[in-house]
């Protein structure tokens, strides 16, 4: 199985153009997709519906979308009756395989003064993959200020660690005539994190590195895809600074519940895509 994850910029690649075609060209082939910075009525880019022209770009995948941020955007009424004009902002999920639930997660935010801090979340998706049910998170952590990157990955992990005992979207679901989603153990987590390697808010999510024994694969820390196959370098990138192009950064990421280390066959990033500020980072299952 092969899994992407990649902050689509809400469409506009670093020639400042406006190329979903071409977002979904980079990530071909690719069974399930997280993305980032999907929008729906945003000036930047034409006010476009991007949700429903990826679903028409993606058609033969299963989607899901949930908006972390929700804004009036010149809702009105017109012709007698109210014409609804939301600014989203959120993540989205695809997938060959049916997803049997999904729900938002809201990450922990504090308001800010003078910087743009917009609530975050994940887009927590169940999929029926055929080696069995996996939990697929699509991540967006806040981009000014360590303290809450930290607390909105702690907040995350518990999410993931706690699925069993939450219950996920629904429990009881047979009291409405459905059925009931599986609770599988395994997840992959995967979206722009905003932090770069062996920072403390990485150390945060994947543990910290002992002198004697290294970073160890602990049951309550996921697995850097790229970084348990040491596959990236001190060069390696997966953001340019859409400004001057001359800043390159790893802030994009997959991390992998402990139970599905065995399984991981390879990752990379994809430094040739240009459709965003941001490179698509892949990771394939056995």
């Amino acid at each position: 199985m092969k899994f992407v994850s990649y902050n689509i910029q809400y469409g506009i690649g670093l020639d400042d153009r406006l190329d979903l075609p071409r977002i979904v060209s980079s990530i071909h082939g690719a069974d399930i997709i997280a993305l980032q910075e999907v929008t729906r009525n945003f000036h930047r880019n034409g006010g476009i519906d991007m949700v429903a022209e990826l679903q028409t770009l993606l058609a033969n995948h299963y989607s899901v979308f949930w908006p972390a941020c929700d804004l009036d955007a010149g809702s009105a009424i017109e012709k007698g009756r109210v014409v609804n004009r939301r600014f989203q902002f959120g993540n989205m999920i695809f997938s060959r395989w049916p997803i049997l639930s999904s729900r938002l997660i809201p990450l922990p935010r504090t308001r800010t003064l003078d910087k743009l801090n917009l609530q975050r979340g994940a887009t927590e998706a169940v999929i029926a993959t055929p080696g069995g049910a996996l939990r697929v998170y699509s991540v967006h952590l806040d981009h000014v200020h360590r303290d809450e990157r930290i607390a909105q990955i702690r907040y995350l992990k518990d999410r993931a660690r706690l699925y069993g005992f939450e219950g996920g979207a629904i429990s009881g679901a047979h009291e409405l005539g459905l059925p009931e989603p599986p609770v599988p153990e395994d997840y992959v987590l995967m979206g722009d994190f905003n932090m770069v390697p062996e920072s403390p808010e990485y150390c945060e999510m994947v543990g910290g590195v002992d002198p004697l024994y290294g970073r160890q694969i602990r049951a309550g820390n996921p697995v850097d895809a790229i970084a348990g196959l040491g596959k990236r370098h001190a060069a390696s990138f997966s953001w340019i600074n859409p400004q001057d192009h001359a800043d390159r950064m790893f802030l994009d990421y997959c991390f992998l519940s402990h139970g599905l280390v065995e399984r991981l066959t390879d990752a990379w990033v994809d430094e040739t895509a240009f459709g965003s500020d941001h490179m698509p980072v892949w990771f394939e299952l056995s």
